[in-house]
């Protein structure tokens, strides 16, 4: 087999002991490269490539999977080979892996630290290029009722109703919320904006008797918690019941 013939063949023509479908069968998942597991899913390669060659020229125009991820079917059409059969079948590949997670790490019991609400909410909006609110809704022991999308959009553009909030709580007979947000540039920071909403948050809370415990914010791998740092408490709000003080 020449060079160039070698490097053309569609995975069908290599040895069975190579091809990724059947190495994952009887070797498992973990054994496989990010090169390989992604060609399972696109089944196919394009003009010469094998569909691993194709997972991996993904991979390095777009520099790892989470930037994959973030990237938007316009923007994955623009690259060789990728119709939107295979743009479909990678963006549902990474929604249910963000499923899986927050299956796995969803709070069970009583909300007892910012930590918790992170590792929830992560999976769910770390890789977001969109700033997107949402509600932990609690009952009177602090255990999540409901989680709701509130605005989607940065909180400039997009305002967070905070009667909207508010009617929200009541709709669920919620005591108690904690609210979050990603920060898609991956710097969890607060601006002066968020820290103006958080202290309406909590003063319109403190007046309707729903307690505001928390704001985290969604970072890189990283966030920030309101209630940490003091300022929950300072707005006349506190982490430790289920009402504001």
């Amino acid at each position: 087999m020449g060079l160039k013939q070698r490097y053309t063949s569609t995975i069908k023509a290599w040895p069975v002991e190579e091809r990724p479908r059947e190495r994952l069968l009887q070797l498992g998942p973990g054994a496989l490269t990010t090169a390989e597991l992604l060609a399972i899913l696109l089944r196919t390669g394009t003009g010469g490539q094998s569909a691993v060659e194709l997972a991996r020229s993904l991979l390095d125009r777009t520099g790892g999977l989470r930037e994959l991820d973030r990237k938007g079917a316009e923007e994955l059409q623009e690259a060789k080979g990728l119709g939107l059969a295979k743009i479909a079948q990678l963006k549902a590949a990474f929604e249910l892996g963000r499923r899986l997670m927050a299956e796995e790490k969803k709070v069970r019991g009583a909300v007892t630290s910012s930590k918790e609400v992170y590792e929830w909410l992560r999976p769910q909006m770390q890789s977001l290029t969109k700033e997107v609110f949402k509600a932990l809704l609690l009952n009177g022991n602090n255990e999540v009722l409901e989680c709701v999308i509130v605005s989607e959009g940065s909180l400039t553009e997009s305002p967070v109703y905070l009667r909207d909030l508010v009617n929200l709580a009541n709709r669920h007979r919620a005591a108690a919320l904690i609210v979050a947000h990603n920060h898609p540039s991956g710097n969890p920071r607060p601006s002066s904006a968020d820290k103006s909403l958080t202290e309406q948050l909590v003063s319109m809370g403190r007046l309707l008797k729903i307690g505001v415990l928390d704001h985290v914010i969604i970072g890189d791998g990283r966030y920030y918690s309101f209630a940490d740092e003091g300022l929950i408490e300072q707005y006349g709000g506190s982490f430790d019941g289920h009402r504001t003080r």
